[in-house]
């Protein structure tokens, strides 16, 4: 799993990677934290990154997953025209054609 994505699950959030955390490569492909500036938590351990594994592999899926659900939405502007319709037709429910659109993306493309 990407070291980036060990550090996000580390910190519980994205860090700037151009100035909070700094990774480099050894050349052999091999990343490593060359600058931790990051405040709230302190410098991990390679022990402590690697028993993230798990958690990162699925971070880095749902990534995906997200990416792919943003594309298969579409335009927001189609989305709110979508929603309007079904204000008008008095079906902001389940039955709506949006939040069918919406539930079809989901289970096509479930999180981890």
């Amino acid at each position: 799993m990407s070291l980036s994505s060990k550090i996000k699950v580390y910190l519980g959030r994205t860090p700037d990677f151009k100035e909070e955390v700094i990774l480099n490569d050894d050349g052999d492909g091999n990343a490593y934290i060359q600058t931790w500036n990051a405040k709230d938590k302190a410098k991990p351990t390679d022990a402590q990154l690697d028993a993230l594994n798990s958690q990162a592999t699925t971070l880095a899926n749902n990534e995906v997953i997200r990416a792919t659900r943003k594309t298969a939405y579409g335009d927001i502007g189609e989305q709110l025209d979508e929603i309007y319709k079904d204000i008008v037709a008095n079906k902001l429910d389940t039955t709506g054609e949006w939040a069918k659109k919406i539930k079809a993306v989901k289970d096509a493309n479930p999180k981890e």
